[in-house]
């Protein structure tokens, strides 16, 4: 008990509205009922993750049937990122059912392809060119074949 709760002139005053959501926002900022830019940024991910599981599944079949000598090589490092993106997609999933976040399904409309969500109990829609998606998974992919790249560097260096 505070030395406030004993005077009885703070039973009367008010707490104005924007100082109680202020409050809530900082001491729960899950249980918000709009979308944060950090949350937008996984829908995002989460969105993309499963496209390029299946660009490089289908890199890895046409590695497998190649007759290149690097043939081995180049499916281990495929392996590798296909299983980088597996982990991303079930932490990620994970991270969503626990904010209350629900990705029910896709439309497409002119060169924009929507996808539906539920947050917090609101349905909103979140839209993305195919050339935003295109480059997306570009960075992406750069940056999972650049962990492999610093990975075979330090086990490299490791070996000397």
């Amino acid at each position: 008990m505070s030395k406030l709760d004993e005077n009885e002139r703070w039973k009367s005053k008010m707490l104005l509205t924007e100082h109680a959501e202020r409050y809530d926002d900082q001491h729960h900022p899950h249980e918000s009922k709009i979308i944060t830019t950090e949350e937008l940024t996984m829908l995002r991910d989460y969105i993309l993750l499963p496209h390029m599981m299946t660009m490089v599944q289908k890199s890895l079949a046409d590695v497998e049937y190649s007759t290149n000598i690097l043939k081995r090589s180049y499916y281990m490092a495929g392996r590798y990122v296909l299983d980088s993106i597996t982990k991303d997609l079930y932490r990620l999933r994970r991270e969503l059912k626990q904010r209350n976040i629900k990705i029910v399904n896709e439309e497409q409309a002119d060169l924009v392809v929507y996808y539906r969500y539920y947050c917090r109990g609101y349905e909103e829609r979140f839209g993305m060119t195919r050339d935003v998606m295109r480059s997306e998974i570009s960075l992406r992919l750069t940056k999972y074949t650049a962990e492999l790249g610093a990975l075979l560097k330090e086990h490299s260096r490791e070996a000397k």
